[in-house]
């Protein structure tokens, strides 16, 4: 079927009637950009517009589809030809919109997946579930793209989804990595007091200290932790941790910009502090912002007051004092004290500081409260 035949035949037709694209458009209750399309050869009229088509233009349907008036000889021929070229346009068509559909489709569940990543938090089963639906009408729309049998239809989609599914594990393992956050694929989710467990198929994730200020993560993807033996601390890990407040290791007090920094990434941080050098005594000066009790739940105060010291009197060289004041009470202690007083403070600062000693004496301490408890008395003037 020649649709630039037709096209110019329905063009000639029409000039021949003394109308335009727009008398014959509104003739036919259609817009004179569709009458355009037909001229130009870019499409054909639908059925339903062909018998009053052909009425409006004095010709047949048999003229129309063969782009010129058919004589008597050749109508039965010619009638035969445009009706099979007619179902062959047809399927066509069809198999064209099929396409259309199977393309949006394909497009639409990736954007389900798109909006699970983004949208719903990762702790959120929604965002698991929809990232799921998501492949699984990608998959669909992928699989009939093309007219296979049904063996490869099968063997293509499940192909489809089995990588799809495997991406998005990856996906979500990288940005667990990079984040530190819970991962949506995580088959086996277990809570307790303050942790919750996340087992994934690449890696396991611990939430610490869950809906506080002091919440971290720790990504495991060796699987060597259990809830026994995962590294806790009632602070921020991530950022009061030897791994990351080992930068600002300085041999002298008076270093604003490292003193700031250090101190920032300290417990207590959180609350906002000022502070000052005293030079005289080789001494820092702190002042939170907040009262001493109204922090103390489950010895807070005493676990941030002991880390604290250890960690600037281990990194900082020449520090002789540290003043704690409070809007409350005011504590302080000196380097002496702590290395008369707290246990395994020269393994600590063993050539330079020890990260495991570091981890093993101070921040795995700091979740016995009895021993908190009993060194933070001899320790500290209050």
């Amino acid at each position: 079927m020649n649709q630039e035949k037709i096209g110019k035949f329905i063009a000639a037709l029409r000039k021949e009637q003394n109308l335009t694209q727009e008398e014959l458009a509104t003739k036919l209750g259609i817009t004179a950009k569709a009458v355009s399309k037909w001229e130009c050869g870019k499409g054909l009229p639908d059925a339903s517009l062909m018998l009053e088509l052909c009425k409006i233009l004095k010709i047949t349907v048999n003229d129309l589809l063969s782009g010129e008036r058919v004589d008597k000889e050749n109508y039965q021929k010619k009638l035969e030809k445009n009706i099979i070229d007619t179902i062959d346009y047809s399927y066509k068509k069809v198999l064209e919109k099929n396409k259309i559909i199977y393309q949006m489709l394909l497009l639409f569940g990736l954007g389900i997946i798109f909006i699970a990543f983004t949208i719903y938090p990762t702790e959120s089963s929604w965002g698991s579930i929809h990232s799921i639906l998501g492949l699984l009408i990608s998959t669909l729309g992928f699989i009939n793209l093309k007219k296979n049998k049904i063996f490869k239809k099968l063997f293509l989609g499940l192909s489809y989804f089995i990588i799809g599914f495997i991406l998005l594990i990856i996906l979500d393992y990288s940005n667990v990595i990079l984040n530190k956050m819970p991962p949506r694929f995580s088959y086996l989710i277990k809570t307790s007091e303050n942790m919750v467990i996340y087992e994934s198929p690449l890696c396991n994730v611990y939430r610490i200290n869950r809906n506080t200020k002091n919440e971290y993560y720790i990504v495991d993807t060796k699987k060597e932790y259990t809830e026994d033996n995962v590294p806790l601390t009632p602070f921020n890990r991530d950022k009061s941790g030897i791994k990351n407040i080992i930068q600002f290791k300085n041999q002298y007090v008076g270093n604003n910009s490292n003193d700031s920094h250090l101190i920032d990434n300290l417990p207590l941080a959180e609350y906002g502090y000022v502070f000052e050098i005293d030079s005289e005594n080789l001494g820092l000066i702190i002042d939170y912002h907040i009262t001493d009790w109204y922090i103390n739940e489950s010895h807070y105060l005493e676990k941030s007051l002991l880390y604290n010291s250890v960690s600037i009197f281990a990194l900082i060289d020449n520090v002789e004092q540290i003043t704690f004041n409070f809007s409350g009470n005011t504590y302080v202690v000196t380097r002496n004290k702590i290395k008369e007083l707290y246990p395994n403070f020269e393994d600590i600062v063993n050539n330079g500081v020890n990260q495991n000693n570091f981890n093993k004496y101070l921040e795995n301490k700091m979740n016995d409260n009895d021993f908190v408890d009993n060194i933070f008395k001899k320790i500290f003037v209050n």
